[in-house]
């Protein structure tokens, strides 16, 4: 059966959750990561052959799909009424800085190099519609806490990758029912390590205010939302 979804966010370290709890013994991935069936169309078969691949396996499974965080209400409760005991995991990560990772990743596949894409080029990607609905962290969860019981969403922050990746990984293999790892054994598989990290091109200054003005109200209503402090976030 279907264990567990990673329901997001895009460039919030889905790529290094993925990888470090498929080390689990416990846990599988039977479709790899990002396996996308649930923001497809689909019908019943498709449906009923989806879940045949968790049901064939002896382990917690799941899958990871960022994408899923900005899926419709009726999708979420479809995937409620399939499996309802599911537990899900979010990463939110300063959208600040995940706007200006996923307009890089943007303008690798527009095959632009950094020094061609001007100020007015970012400015377009940090306003379309697909980089502000990913970046609405409080939307997301507001319509799978309304499907969902709380307790089985678990948010964690991005922060804590590099702070305290074997106290996050633990708090993950303890809301999905599976043992808990020593920070050595954890080590060894490469939680420190980081995966997939882009250019690493630093936020032009010329940028930085356009940002703070676009995600400032916004990082204020989560916090509220959230009962947690972001201010970081904006001072960063």
């Amino acid at each position: 059966m279907l264990n567990f979804l990673g329901i997001g966010a895009q460039k919030a370290g889905t790529t290094w959750l993925y990888e470090q709890l498929s080390q689990h013994p416990q846990l599988a991935f039977p479709l790899g990561k990002e396996a996308h069936f649930w923001n497809r169309p689909h019908d019943t078969a498709a449906v009923e052959k989806y879940f045949d691949h968790f049901a064939r396996i002896d382990a917690i499974t799941g899958e990871i799909t960022p994408a899923y965080g900005m899926l419709p209400v009726e999708t979420v409760r479809e995937i409620h009424r399939h499996a309802p005991r599911a537990r899900l995991l979010y990463v939110i990560r300063n959208p600040i800085e995940r706007a200006w990772s996923s307009a890089l990743m943007a303008l690798q596949r527009s095959e632009m190099t950094f020094e061609e894409a001007s100020d007015p080029w970012f400015c377009d990607h940090f306003h379309s519609a697909g980089s502000r609905r990913r970046g609405d962290y409080q939307t997301c969860l507001e319509t799978w806490r309304s499907v969902f019981p709380d307790q089985q969403l678990l948010i964690l922050r991005f922060e804590r990758i590099a702070l305290e990746p074997e106290l996050l990984l633990n708090q993950c293999f303890q809301h999905l029912g599976v043992a808990a790892q020593s920070p050595s054994w954890l080590r060894r598989h490469g939680c420190r390590e980081p995966v997939f990290v882009g250019t690493g091109h630093a936020l032009r200054p010329s940028l930085k205010k356009v940002l703070k003005d676009l995600y400032r109200p916004q990082i204020e209503r989560l916090a509220a939302y959230l009962a947690a402090d972001l201010s970081a976030w904006l001072n960063s």
